[in-house]
This record gives structure tokens, sequence and C-alpha cells, in this order.
């Protein structure tokens, strides 16, 4: 058996085509002078502020779009592979990184007092679960180096495919204010309108390569071009809000329950106020994708020691083994209805979101599941306990390394 470090390049480069994240191209590449040589420090770089995107007439009361991207990780424990930190990260124009909670756009401000001013996440087992990218309609033109300061009209979820590595060519598809679907593609500098179906859309993924998209009614289809959708699923009725998602190599249908309540409010005097309508979520319904072609999605009774994470611009799965005191088979989702965001400083991040037990359908606020609550709040003491020589950011920005000095194997779980 031939040793490590003299590998044939031929099958070092197999190895490398297979790498998800820049955290193992910078791992593989830190093994030895001939890993190295393989594969590029940039295979995986995608620009930090993407390109102002034009308008086109596609909305009207738009200058253009800002497409950014954000990262949800799993960050382990070097000493105990059972204790994870779910964090969503987002790189600005500085290189600095703001944190927030993994199902919402909420950043983490401020981060506790003792939060390492540096944090090298190549000192911990990095999993990267979801990528997301997210179109935002400017109001007006950006400044020059100062891109943050535009202002956000809408926010939109899109699904990204980067046909290049330094991601200077890509296509997205999203849903445009009218339901039906919009695609941008950065070849030609042009929005096209999908005109197909009658019904809005509720969500678009890129899933192994490709665009999909499902309707309200349930019914997906796979999206090549402007004028070539397939319909790959038929309609499943019954909830009020499809998602789709990738879970263990399988495209899922998860199809979400609401209902129209109210919850009272206090006036200026102090006084009650007649109750505010709100979406309430009162149940989940999970489906697979058949493989035989059949067009049909089946019913997902258990998913088996899998977490599903409903989030505002990105879906992903995770699996329970492993992790001290949890279980699969459930889905977190947002709820600010059942449990209103009212989170203090240092206190608890994420009380806004909810836990649905599929094997029993019911629904509970996370803060009532001390072991699933620590997924998100606080940073666990491994993290803070860490110590760093730069300065804190306001708003809960952090400088993180990404240095490739140490050579030592990491192992990655969940």
């Amino acid at each position: 058996m031939a040793e490590w470090s003299h590998l044939p390049k031929d099958l070092l480069y197999l190895i490398s085509q297979r790498l998800q994240n820049p955290f193992d191209t910078m791992r593989f590449r830190s093994v030895c002078s001939s890993w190295r040589s393989v594969v590029s420090p940039k295979r995986h770089t995608l620009p930090v502020r993407f390109p102002f995107l034009p308008n086109h007439g596609i909305s009207d009361p738009t200058w253009g779009f800002n497409l950014t991207k954000r990262s949800i990780f799993r960050v382990g424990s070097p000493m105990d592979h059972s204790d994870g930190w779910l964090i969503k990260v987002e790189e600005d124009a500085c290189g600095m990184i703001k944190i927030s909670n993994p199902l919402s756009k909420s950043y983490f401000k401020p981060l506790p007092k003792n939060f390492p001013k540096v944090l090298n996440l190549l000192n911990f087992p990095v999993l990267e679960l979801c990528q997301e990218y997210v179109l935002h309609y400017l109001n007006f033109w950006p400044v020059r180096h100062r891109p943050g300061d535009a202002g956000d009209l809408y926010r939109e979820k899109i699904a990204y495919k980067c046909l290049n590595y330094d991601g200077s060519q890509f296509v997205l598809v999203t849903i445009h204010v009218s339901g039906k679907l919009a695609m941008f593609k950065s070849e030609d500098g042009q929005w096209s309108t999908i005109h197909h179906t009658a019904l809005p859309y509720d969500d678009v993924i890129l899933f192994n390569g490709e665009f999909y998209a499902v309707d309200n009614s349930g019914a997906t289809f796979l999206v090549e071009s402007q004028h070539k959708v397939t319909l790959i699923a038929e309609p499943v009725f019954g909830g009020d809000k499809k998602i789709l998602m990738e879970c263990n190599g399988e495209l899922l249908l998860v199809d979400m329950y609401l209902t129209v309540d109210s919850e009272e409010g206090f006036g200026l005097d102090g006084e009650p106020t007649e109750g505010v309508l709100h979406e309430k979520t009162v149940g989940f319904k999970v489906f697979k994708l058949h493989r035989n072609g059949s067009k049909k999605w089946t019913v997902v009774c258990d998913l088996g020691n899998t977490m599903l994470f409903l989030g505002e611009n990105c879906s992903f799965s995770a699996s329970a083994s492993g992790v001290s005191g949890c279980k699969g088979n459930c889905i977190f989702f947002t709820d600010g209805f059942l449990c209103p965001n009212v989170d203090e400083d240092d206190v608890f991040k994420g009380s806004d979101i909810a836990i649905f037990d599929l094997e029993f359908g019911t629904i509970s606020p996370l803060s009532d599941s001390p072991m699933y609550s620590r997924l998100f709040w606080p940073p666990p003491s491994w993290i803070t306990s860490t110590s760093g020589g730069s300065s804190i950011h306001s708003e809960g920005a952090i400088a993180i390394r990404l240095k490739t000095t140490k050579k030592k194997k990491i192992p990655r779980t969940f």
C-alpha cells in the first residue's frame, strides 16, 4: 500500500474534486507539498461582493439588486465531538464576519464580552451545512466602497449556480414579486421572466447542479432555461406553504400548515388593543420524491436520526447521531406567534425558534428543550475560552483567521 504522501497525482486530483468548501481545500493543501500542488487555494473562492445586478425592467421601484452570500456552519468542539454550535456567517468587504441566527437574519449582537477577538476556525472541526444567497432590492444607487449603505426595499431567496471557480460566471433563479420565476445570467447580464404556471411559486432550490421550483400546489418543476421547464412531480394538496430541500442526497418537499390567529397588543396608553392577525404554524408533512420516474411524492413518516432546519432563505438537514441529548425526526423553524422574539442580551438568542416532533405531531418552543437550545445560543465555553489578538468590531463583527500553518488532521462529525 502506497504512503499517503506518494499517492498518484491523478488520484489526488479526483479526491480534490470532491472537496465541498474552503475549509476542506485548505486542510487538503496543508498535508504536504505534493497534495498542495494538486489544487489551487482559490478553487472555492467566490467574490465577497458580487457585481451589482441591473434592473432592466424586472422590478419597477428599484435601481437594481445586490447579491450576498451567507454560510451556515456547525462548529464542533475540538475535545468533545458530540458538542457543536450552529451559526450563520456573512463576510463583508473588509473581511470581517457577522454572526447571526442560522434560521433568520437576526445578528448576534452584542456578542458576549468573553467572545474571542480572533476566531481561528481551523482549530475546530467545521462542517458547512448550507449556503444561502439573498437578493436585495436597492432603493438607491450604492456608494462606491460602501455597498452596505444601500437600503433594502425587499429581500428574496435565490437559487445560485456558479459556473467557474472565481464566481464571475453564474446563473440564478428567484421568485418574482408576481409569483413567477425570474432568471438572471451573468453572461448576458439580463433578467428573464419565466411564464409557465398560473399558480405562484413557493420555493426554488439548486439540487444536484440543477434548478428546481415548486408552486403553491406542490407541483415541482425542473428549470433548465427560460423556455424549458419540465414537470417532475405532481401536486401535493393540503398545506399552505411548500419548501424544497436536500436531505441525504434526496429531494424533499416540506408542506407547512398555517392558520390565522390573533394576538393582543398594547397601545401607547397601556390599554389592550384589538387583536392583530398573524400566521401561526400548526403542523408539517414531509415528502420524498420517487426515483422511479412516476412523478409522485411519497410521505415520509420517520426521518430517523435526521433533523430538518427551515430558515428564511435556506433549509438544510443534519444528523443527530453523536449529538449529546438530541434525537432526530424533528423540524426546527421560526414562529413569531408561538415564540415571540423577546431575547435579552447574553441570555438567549433565537427565542422565535420552535420544534415540530414528526412522531407525535407536537410543536414546542426551542427554549423548552435545553439540549437543543445549546446548538444555537449561548456560544459554548470552548469558543469563549479561545484567545485572540484583534479588536472586536461593532455590531457583532469579528475577525476569523483561516491560516494553514497547522497540519493537524481534524475530524468532521456532527
